[in-house]
């Protein structure tokens, strides 16, 4: 991994990792914010002064605009429900009006997907393989089959669940989190039947496949988003 390196001697990491100067220079930021990403999460510590590598990886994957602003968690699934030819009953209508003029005006599906992280907060976990069969039944699942992706084998599960269940869910599956752990949780507040519908369509999941560590998987997901932007023009 480009400018991390691999751990041979520290026992309690498993995966590459970066120093906290490191992280900062890849993310062009302070150290300071640095350590406000791993305190909240969004960033994983291995030890002291060390990032896990693949979170900085997931992380610039889904702020690839640095520091673009992310829409509130509405005007997120609002953005996707519009691009995807649904209603949008929850916002006013000049709210509406402004959010479908710029999204005539993005055309980089990089600044759809850093605006629109704010849908969910996303973790990952590990667990039993009897695990990711069973949380496929509970979580709301975007299509993957609309962007031309098949599952193949089915040792991995990405969908959405209601914030309030996160951790429980966790708990009652008995999950950890794992930087690289096949178990994707992505925790929204917004209502899941809204969601369902919008996961039937190729946006939702195309968004979800832009920040894939995949390069294939990204590729599609970003083609298919620059495909829904030039028709919103």
């Amino acid at each position: 991994m480009t400018d991390c390196f691999a751990n041979a001697k520290l026992s309690v990491v498993s995966a590459d990792f970066c120093t906290t100067d490191e992280a900062a220079r890849r993310l062009g930021m302070t150290r300071r914010r640095v350590q406000q990403l791993l305190d909240t999460g969004d960033l994983t510590r291995v030890a002291r002064g060390l990032v896990d590598a693949t979170s900085l990886d997931r992380h610039l994957a889904a702020h690839p605009t640095g520091r673009t602003r992310a829409w509130a968690e509405s005007t997120a699934w609002a953005a996707v429900a519009l691009l995807s030819g649904a209603r949008v009953d929850w916002l006013g209508a000049s709210q509406t009006s402004r959010l479908r003029a710029a999204l005539r005006d993005t055309a980089d599906p990089a600044e759809l997907v850093a605006r629109t992280r704010g849908r969910a907060v996303v973790r990952t976990f590990t667990g039993h393989s009897s695990a990711v069969r069973r949380l496929a039944d509970r979580l709301v699942v975007a299509d993957r089959a609309t962007l031309g992706l098949t599952a193949g084998d089915v040792d991995w599960v990405d969908g959405y669940l209601d914030a309030a269940a996160l951790d429980a869910t966790a708990a009652s599956f008995g999950l950890r989190e794992d930087p690289v752990g096949a178990i994707t949780l992505r925790a929204t507040a917004f209502d899941l039947d809204a969601v369902a519908r919008l996961a039937d369509g190729p946006v939702l999941a195309a968004l979800d496949a832009a920040t894939s560590l995949d390069p294939r998987e990204r590729g599609v997901g970003e083609r298919v988003l620059t495909g829904v932007l030039e028709g919103a023009r």
